[in-house]
Parts: structure tokens; sequence; C-alpha cells
């Protein structure tokens, strides 16, 4: 881990207050906004320190929002988010330093190609899979793992979207974790700017609570993914150039 600056770390929390909020509003977000974000402050603090904080907004979305889950669905992404988690920690076992840039650039851009391409899935097993397997692999390298899931809960209802997403980003984090722990991307350093960063995380879901029936998502989705492809492409450089 490098030394992270006092800039750096406002700056970071700065990105997870506005990906916290985003996530609390629409039930994801904090991958998709804060990671890129994250990134460009500082390659140290994704995937570990991101995923990290990521794990902490989901416990607290997860209580809100409990009474609307509906787990029946969940549990087949939750399978196959074991699959892609373990497809990625392998993937980075064998990554350089150049390697993982070119990683997470390539994946961040396949993310947000998958939000924009207007493909609309439906909430099926198999769906729900290979939904859970794809944002596990990106997750677990980019701590972006929300476009493949919330392509299949694009046509649900809010409540339901922001419990059974909570759910399973609660699960997919954690198995996150426990995979980049051994490959030495998630230690007491990340720890340690986990409770310098996660500030941001609370003020972000206090404000979602007050800005979940007025903050425009539709209008705000060009922008998101904007901030993502800029970090997707800066990281595909950064690697290139590395070589």
């Amino acid at each position: 881990m490098e030394d992270i600056t006092l800039i750096q770390l406002i700056l970071a929390n700065l990105a997870l207050v506005a990906g916290a909020c985003l996530q609390g509003v629409a039930g994801y977000g904090i991958g998709t906004l804060s990671a890129p974000l994250l990134f460009l402050v500082s390659p140290s603090l994704v995937p570990g320190v991101a995923l990290l904080n990521a794990f902490v907004l989901n416990i607290l979305m997860l209580l809100r929002h409990h009474q609307s889950l509906s787990f029946r669905p969940v549990r087949y992404a939750i399978g196959g988010n074991v699959v892609g988690t373990a497809l990625a920690a392998i993937t980075l076992a064998f990554l350089t330093a150049q390697g993982f840039e070119l990683a997470f650039g390539v994946l961040i851009l396949l993310a947000v190609g998958m939000s924009v391409m207007g493909v609309k899935p439906s909430l099926s097993e198999r769906n729900s899979i290979l939904a859970g397997s794809a944002s596990g692999y990106m997750g677990t390298i980019t701590a972006v793992g929300g476009p493949p899931i919330a392509l299949i809960y694009q046509n649900e209802t809010g409540p339901l979207v922001r419990a059974n997403l909570s759910a399973f980003f609660l699960f997919a984090c954690l198995a996150s974790i426990a995979a980049l722990a051994p490959a030495g991307y998630i230690g007491t350093g990340e720890l340690t700017l986990l409770l310098l960063t996660c500030p941001g995380v609370f003020v972000g879901f206090w404000l979602s609570g007050h800005l979940v029936t007025r903050l425009p998502f539709n209008a705000l989705r060009p922008i998101i993914l904007s901030i993502a492809a800029l970090a997707g492409v800066a990281a595909v450089v950064n690697g290139v150039l590395a070589h």
C-alpha cells in the first residue's frame, strides 16, 4: 500500500459519499461510481478498500430494506457469484501490477458497455446464475460488480431492487474479500484505510434516505457511466504505457 495524502483521503471520502448515496437511491452504484473515482485518486484504493466500504454499505442497506427481500431469486445469483469469484481469484494470482491495471480498465469498460447496450433480460433462475457469475468475477477484480446483476433487476420495483441487490452484494463483497485477502490485496493497510474512508459511506447512506424519492437516477446515469469510462480508459492507457 502506498502512502495516501490528506487530499487523497478527502477525495476518497467524497467519492464514497457520492457512490453510497447513489446506491441508497438506486440499489447499486457504489462500485460503478466510487470504484473508478477511487482508482483515479490512488490505484491502491481498489479493489480492497472499495470492497470493504461496499461491504459496510450493504449491511446498512439490508437493515433498511430487509422487509422487501425476496430471497429465492437471490440464492441463484449467489451460487453464480461463488463461481465468478473463484475464477477472479485465480486470475489475480497471475496478474502483475501492470496486468491488473489493464484488466481493471477492460472490465470497467465492459461494465459500461453492459449498462448502455439496452439489453433487458428477465429475472429468471438461469439469468440470475449468469449475472451472479459475471458480477462476482468483475466485482472481485474491480469492485464494480453492479452492472451485470442490475441488468436483470431493471424492470423490478424500487424496494425489491434495493433489498435483493443489498443481500446479493453483501454476500458478494464477503466472498470477494475472502478471495482477495490470501492474494495480498487486503491487509492491515486496507483495514486502516477503511477506517479513514468509511465516514463517506455513512454520510452518503444518510443522504440517500432524504433523496430516495427526489434524485433523478436516470438523469444521472450518463454522468456516472462517463466517469466510469474515463477511469477505464485511464487504467488501460497506464497499463499499456507500463509495458
